[in-house]
């Protein structure tokens, strides 16, 4: 397994530990307490009906079924029936730090570790226990014989357990063709590596693994042909050089030719679904990804499916998740409808149906 599999894998154990050391509210440190009735999602591919679980000084020490499950003398109970209990959620694609919520603004003035933790202590109250950030502000070589001077902050926080909130992890800056790497926002789209030789390819690898990264990120996405993206002669030669420092290759791209050149090159990670934007798997790729396990050339590989974009679109123009109310606990009034309620509201039949025709492809993959 390489350093950078072995730290998510970790990460994945940690974020469990975790969820499991947080008290039950009013609940003292040295307190036992039984949980009852609940569904139990294990995390180790287990699911337990009608569930019982003992907490001692903050850890889980039993686990099983309601009433098969020994209780110490003298614990408390508490009764979960109708509830699902699950371990908390490893978000491996997050985009946090420049953002200013309560103001909807994004600046790399933001970037701070105040806002980090803000950020980290949303997503715990989300249920999600640790998030890998993708093209975090970070000092790197400019590629003119300088630095940036962006700082550290995610290095610093992935080192701490922060209170209430998500563990941090970082993938880096990421590395792209000139301006082909992180779209949108301004302030986040120069944080990357450019790169457009083999020279600068190789050194801007160097330079990536210093901070140990989980991962190498790239973008190879040509944005519906507008614009220039890494070519194969130069993403094999990333592979080429992050392997020589046992670190893994994460990707952004969109379309099946590309997926099929990146697959050989060695990639071990996809940001998204590997073929998406109307293309599907086809039988040439899967045989490169069975030969990379039979021969055990970069035999781990992972994908985070990123499905939520066409998965919002099916449920029409008022769905139910606009109501939720972690939803307007985490977000203002003003923000929902900005970013969900106009834009879903716009959505014609064609849309819809084409973004269920679009999740119906893209989820299998």
């Amino acid at each position: 397994m390489s350093r950078g599999r072995l730290s998510l894998f970790l990460l994945t154990c940690a974020a469990l530990i975790a969820g499991a050391a947080a008290p039950a509210s009013g609940q003292t440190p040295s307190r036992t307490t039984v949980f009852e009735g609940a569904r139990l999602i294990t995390g180790d591919g287990g699911l337990i009906e009608n569930s019982a679980f003992v907490v001692e000084n903050n850890q889980f020490t039993r686990v099983g079924r309601r009433g098969e499950v020994p209780v110490p003398a003298g614990a408390a109970r508490i009764d979960l029936s109708g509830k699902t209990v699950m371990p908390t959620m490893v978000d491996l694609h997050g985009h946090f730090g420049f953002q200013n919520v309560p103001e909807g603004t994004m600046s790399k003035e933001m970037f701070t570790r105040e806002n980090l933790i803000d950020h980290m202590q949303r997503l715990a109250y989300h249920g999600v226990g640790a998030s890998v950030g993708i093209g975090d502000l970070l000092d790197r070589a400019d590629g003119k014989g300088g630095r940036t001077g962006w700082g550290d902050v995610p290095l610093r926080l992935r080192d701490e357990m922060v209170p209430g909130a998500a563990m941090v992890r970082t993938a880096g800056v990421g590395m792209a063709w000139p301006g082909a790497g992180a779209q949108g926002h301004p302030s986040r789209a120069d944080v990357m590596y450019f790169v457009s030789t083999e020279e600068e390819a190789r050194a801007a690898v160097r330079d990536y693994v210093k901070i140990k990264p989980e991962f190498i990120k790239i973008w190879v996405d040509d944005r519906d042909g507008k614009m220039k993206t890494l070519p194969p002669s130069l993403y094999r030669v990333i592979v080429d050089e992050a392997d020589k420092f046992g670190v893994p290759v994460g990707v952004h791209n969109v379309k099946l030719a590309d997926a099929k050149e990146l697959m050989k090159a060695g990639v071990e990670g996809w940001l998204h679904t590997p073929v998406r934007g109307g293309d599907v798997v086809d039988d040439e790729i899967i045989a490169t990804v069975k030969e990379r396990i039979a021969t055990n050339r970069h035999p781990r590989m992972w994908v985070t499916p990123g499905l939520q974009t066409p998965w919002m679109s099916t449920q029409g123009p008022r769905p139910a998740w606009l109501e939720d109310p972690l939803l307007s606990e985490t977000y203002s009034p003003d923000q929902i409808k900005q970013y969900w309620t106009d834009p879903l509201a716009k959505l014609t039949p064609a849309q819809i149906e084409r973004a269920r025709k679009t999740l119906a492809v893209d989820a299998p993959t």
